[in-house]
């Protein structure tokens, strides 16, 4: 999978900019603030129907303009296709090779791009919001029928939330039926991506960071021991039942996938309590090869790997490992820092760069 071309106007702060990138290293190097990571957010919107960042569409149109436009040249399995993307304060339209997407089924797997930035290492602190808006993406990623059981499982919720609320209680227990068989399988597929990636986990994290410690996810949703998704969905109801009081006391499902956190361990220890920042960073650098890793077994090909100011996320020794590793894969890697690091070059051979300053990039070779 890789991107050959990438035009971009009126994104953010960029107001014009081409690029024909490198197959392999591309470094984007200028001060904080000058749409570095605009360009590499434009990048990963060619293949998701949501950025890696928090955002309203009304941001993402540069002040002044009331429409903007990423275009790419992707080449995936043999195949060259051209994504559009145009996004308006009112909502975004997608075509590929001219016609238009109107499905996410469509636009899955087309451009898949793995990020790692420094928003990532913070989920490690904040509250389990975060971490499960990181796993429902990361499994989304490789497996487009997640999307419709959670979408599925959020209006179900969203019914029996409803209900909880007001003084009718006519068909809560229909409802709260749909929620654990809808919730199971979110469950369930939650399940399968920990499976599989803690898999891969621990072999990168020890790549990375080195000092044969052990790094993994912890899944373990409220109420549910069983991996089996009958078995789960029984469990899931036994759960809302025991919590029906508190729930009609507060108006809201209290307990649910919805509620559920993930654990990121090191030697069976909490990170986010006793790693340190060094350990912290290298352990979601190794989450995201393990991503990478997963993608390259779901469709045949690896993604793009777009990281995010390297020249604050890890130290000499990690970069060097990190650069050592990726030169010996097939990947396309698109590399943010606020300088043109000669560590970096040299650990990068054939490595384009460019320079960005006020939204606009330019090419100083290989």
């Amino acid at each position: 999978m890789r991107l050959s071309s990438l035009a971009v106007a009126d994104f953010r702060n960029v107001q014009a900019v081409t690029i024909e990138p490198g197959r392999h290293f591309n470094l984007l190097y200028g001060r904080n603030g000058q749409g570095k990571t605009n360009l590499l957010e434009a990048m990963y919107l060619l293949g998701s129907p949501r950025s890696f960042r928090s955002f309203r569409l009304p941001e993402l149109v540069r002040h002044g303009r009331k429409i903007a436009q990423i275009q790419g040249t992707v080449h995936s399995l043999g195949t060259e296709s051209q994504v559009r993307l145009l996004i308006e304060p009112g909502g975004r339209k997608v075509e590929i090779d001219g016609k238009g997407v109107h499905k996410a089924s469509e636009l899955h797997g087309k451009l898949n791009a793995v990020v790692f930035s420094p928003d990532d290492t913070g989920m490690i602190k904040r509250g389990p919001e975060a971490r499960r808006r990181y796993l429902d993406r990361a499994v989304y990623m490789g497996d487009i029928g997640y999307l419709h059981c959670w979408h599925g499982y959020q209006r179900v919720l969203k019914q029996r939330n409803h209900l909880l609320k007001g003084s009718e209680r006519s068909g809560l227990d229909i409802w709260t039926e749909q929620l654990a068989v809808s919730g199971a399988e979110v469950i369930e597929r939650r399940l399968k991506y920990v499976e599989c990636l803690n898999g891969k986990l621990h072999s990168y994290y020890d790549t990375i960071a080195g000092g044969g410690e052990t790094a993994r996810l912890s899944y373990q949703p409220e109420g549910v021991l069983s991996t089996d998704r009958l078995q789960i969905r029984e469990e899931l109801l036994q759960l809302f039942q025991r919590q029906l009081r508190s729930d009609e006391r507060y108006g809201t499902t209290t307990s649910g996938p919805h509620r559920d956190d993930v654990q990121f361990l090191l030697n069976d220890r909490q990170i986010k309590s006793y790693g340190s920042q060094g350990e912290q960073k290298s352990f979601i650098l190794a989450l995201k090869m393990a991503e990478m890793d997963n993608l390259n077994q779901t469709f045949g090909e690896p993604p793009l790997l777009l990281l995010d100011d390297m020249s604050s996320e890890l130290d000499a020794g990690r970069n060097h490992n990190l650069m050592e590793f990726l030169t010996t894969r097939d990947i396309q890697v698109f590399i943010t820092t606020t300088e043109r690091s000669p560590a970096l070059l040299a650990a990068a051979p054939h490595c384009a760069v460019f320079h960005i300053e006020d939204g606009n990039l330019t090419f100083e070779g290989n």
